[in-house]
């Protein structure tokens, strides 16, 4: 089994559609400890990439993710833009035509290499990154015991849920956040679980 453009496209459909279920739910969480608009600006950005794609989708799955990234770094507002822009970048980099279960592990690899270096920060510092980094963990552990193309995406999916719900007793030590200090600890980080979403509608469009 591999994955195509007609997934691609898919995830990005249910990306969106995720987007905006639970669009009240990301701004409240970025409410407490953040600018109260990560919901906003998540919906927003990807009705424009669903736009995008309906004007114009492109023949390869590349391309496809660099419109979605060209797209959310010019809609998306805060960090949440250029950094999903830099993940999504740097998927197109890792995808092609017919993507088998090691392709899907090195495409989340690169997304999550992509997030720590556009926004300096690493794993345990209360940022999308702790969903991000778990997942890509838990892609190429499932690639590397003999998972298929669903088996890799649901367990990066699983590692995601449960990196981004481990946010809760973090002190967060970058971005807006982190000017709260211990003050943030008790709070999801609203990237974190719109990443572990994203994620989770990747697993969903597989299957």
């Amino acid at each position: 089994m591999t994955l195509n453009r007609a997934w691609v496209l898919r995830w990005t459909e249910l990306a969106t559609e995720a987007a905006h279920a639970h669009r009240e739910e990301l701004t409240a969480l970025d409410r407490a400890i953040g600018d109260a608009d990560h919901g906003e600006n998540l919906d927003r950005g990807f009705s424009a990439v669903s736009e995008a794609l309906a004007q114009d989708a492109p023949d390869d799955p590349a391309q496809v993710f660099r419109t979605i990234a060209m797209t959310l770094m010019s809609k998306v507002g805060g960090a949440s833009g250029p950094l999903l822009g830099t993940a999504y970048l740097r998927m197109s980099s890792a995808a092609s035509t017919d993507m088998g279960p090691g392709d899907i592990a090195a495409m989340i690899e690169a997304a999550n290499a992509g997030l720590q270096a556009r926004g300096r920060a690493t794993e345990g510092e209360k940022t999308m990154i702790d969903a991000w980094a778990p997942a890509a963990r838990a892609a190429q552990e499932a690639f590397e015991s003999g998972a298929d193309c669903i088996g890799v995406l649901t367990a990066a999916a699983q590692a995601a849920t449960e990196g981004a719900q481990a946010t809760l007793d973090m002190v967060a030590t970058k971005g807006r956040a982190s000017y709260l200090g211990e003050r943030s600890a008790g709070h999801l980080d609203p990237g974190a679980v719109s990443s572990s979403y994203i994620l989770d509608a990747a697993r969903k469009a597989a299957n």
